[in-house]
């Protein structure tokens, strides 16, 4: 594995630290400001999910194929994939809704000492052009698809991935159980009291982002990725509510 691409700067997450009017998460200018700090102490296990997206891409990219990151946003998991991809004629392309979020992309793109070239694209993911894929990646992005687009968003990378491709899916998932379900909750509340987040923020991030980010089961999404067109998919990563998933296209 390569020392891989250059972090970010840390700029400290204080959008929630005083009390403001309730309002949706968006990611706007200000979100992708602080968004590295935002994920680092908000989503468990991120930071060593991002280097075994490189892992992963080594594996499964191939020859003269085309590798996406779907919901790009500073291009942490492009990164993680540029220096994964070991094929001259590979193509990557990163691709996000969010003007704010391209335009830093673009910069932390350009700082990188990969020499895989990256094409970025404001566009959405519903929409935006997919083909012979080998290694595409949804990592924490499906969660803010519309729950009744999912399964055609699912099946047109099914239909768009090469036989041996894959789709890395990272997610934050809900659990059947109420019991698992408030342990689960729990635990990751304590996660970001843990990396310096206040009961006011955690409270308000929470009350933000509920209507847009909507979670689903593990099984619900086993079941999604099967039916889209994928042969197996493999849980290999869970830390709390948080999982990674490998949805593997057959041979």
């Amino acid at each position: 594995m390569s020392e891989g691409p250059k972090t970010p700067e840390q700029i400290t997450d204080r959008l929630f630290a005083t009390e403001r009017k309730p309002e949706d998460f968006r990611f706007d200018a200000s979100v992708a400001r602080v968004f590295p700090d935002m994920i680092r102490r908000s989503v468990p296990g991120y930071t060593t999910i991002i280097p075994m997206i490189e892992v992963i891409t080594e594996q499964y990219a191939q020859p003269d194929s085309h590798c996406y990151d779907l919901g790009c946003s500073l291009g942490a998991s492009t990164l993680a994939m540029r220096h994964g991809i070991r094929h001259d004629d590979c193509r990557l392309f990163g691709v996000d809704n969010s003007d704010a979020m391209i335009e830093r992309c673009e910069h932390y793109v350009a700082l990188d000492d990969s020499s895989v070239p990256v094409t970025l694209r404001c566009e959405d993911i519903l929409t935006t052009e997919l083909s012979n894929a080998s290694v595409t990646t949804l990592n924490f992005t499906l969660q803010f698809v519309p729950p009744e687009r999912r399964t055609e968003l699912l099946t047109r990378i099914a239909s768009a991935t090469r036989p041996g491709g894959v789709l890395i899916l990272s997610e934050k998932i809900r659990f059947e159980s109420d019991e698992e379900q408030d342990i689960q909750t729990r635990l990751h509340h304590e996660f970001k009291r843990a990396n310096g987040y206040s009961d006011l923020e955690i409270s308000q991030k929470r009350t933000a982002i509920e209507q847009v980010l909507i979670p689903e089961t593990l099984a619900a999404h086993r079941e999604r990725l099967l039916s889209a067109g994928f042969e197996r998919v493999v849980l290999w990563y869970q830390c709390f509510n948080f999982v990674s998933m490998l949805a593997i296209k057959a041979d």
